[in-house]
């Protein structure tokens, strides 16, 4: 039997610092947390979850085999305004095929931050 997956809900981000992390990503996402409390901060980005949880030891040991890519309409602009605050370098904006472009970061805490350009991509309705 098949998981009826319905599809990116939440992305949760492991931080030592939450109120660091809270204002980092509000201030790279232009936006608020619609949910914030000292064991959570949850961002609606277009209607995904980003969630930042505190950890003690965040960064320590990091999956480095899975990145989450956050749609934006300029690769490139967007991967330069990550690194003006602070990100670092992980994967340089690249043309992947079919127009699609796709960059990463790390946060300030260690963790992948991705984002693309699909123009083939579609929400369902």
């Amino acid at each position: 039997m098949a998981l009826n997956i319905k599809g990116l809900r939440t992305v949760g981000i492991k931080v030592d610092d939450l109120g660091k992390a809270k204002e980092w990503y509000s201030k790279v996402l232009g936006i608020q947390p619609y949910f914030d409390e000292p064991f959570y901060v949850g961002f609606n980005v277009a209607g995904y979850e980003l969630g930042l949880q505190p950890e003690e030891h965040a960064g320590t040991e990091l999956a480095g085999n899975s990145v989450t890519y956050w749609g934006v309409d300029d690769v490139s602009a967007a991967w330069a305004e990550l690194l003006a605050n602070g990100a670092t370098e992980l994967e340089q904006p690249t043309d992947v095929g079919g127009s699609i472009v796709v960059a990463a970061v790390r946060d300030p805490w260690g963790n992948a931050f991705g984002i693309i350009y699909n123009p083939h991509f579609k929400l369902p309705e």
